[in-house]
């Protein structure tokens, strides 16, 4: 029996980082994602975000790669808002996504920066804050 046990940060922002997620939808979204990442054998850890991102700690299976499931999540969640009209607009993820892999030390640091995310997001953007990571952890920002 294989073990596997590889943690990921992943953020995707709505299209064009508009600000549609309201606090109503988030916690109708972040449910719908955790039910549906369960069916999907996806190993959802934590799921928090803001008006216009959301974050997840997901631990990756021994046959899953990070594009497949943020393909999946962001596919399915997207059509799932708009089959049940939770906006008057077409909702849609932006193509692009962040993520990078932590060690098991820095779990529960992370948990609970995901679920602080709304008191986070009281003074600093989206963009700051995806800058900030990428500075963290030595990633190029190709979209500067």
């Amino acid at each position: 029996m294989s073990y596997v046990r590889i943690l990921v940060h992943l953020v995707f922002s709505t299209k064009n980082r508009e600000s549609l997620l309201s606090k109503e939808i988030r916690d109708k979204l972040y449910i719908h994602i955790h039910e549906y990442a369960g069916t999907k054998d996806i190993f959802l850890e934590s799921i928090g975000g803001w008006n216009d991102h959301i974050h997840l700690l997901i631990s990756l299976g021994k046959e899953q790669n990070i594009s497949k499931i943020a393909n999946l999540l962001k596919g399915e969640s997207s059509f799932w808002i708009n089959k049940g009209k939770l906006l008057e607009i077409k909702f849609s993820w932006q193509d692009d996504y962040y993520a990078v892999s932590i060690g098991e030390s820095g779990r529960e640091k992370l948990i609970d920066y995901i679920k602080k995310q709304e008191e986070h997001h009281k003074s600093q953007g989206f963009v700051q804050e995806i800058n900030e990571i990428l500075a963290k952890y030595k990633m190029e920002n190709k979209g500067k």
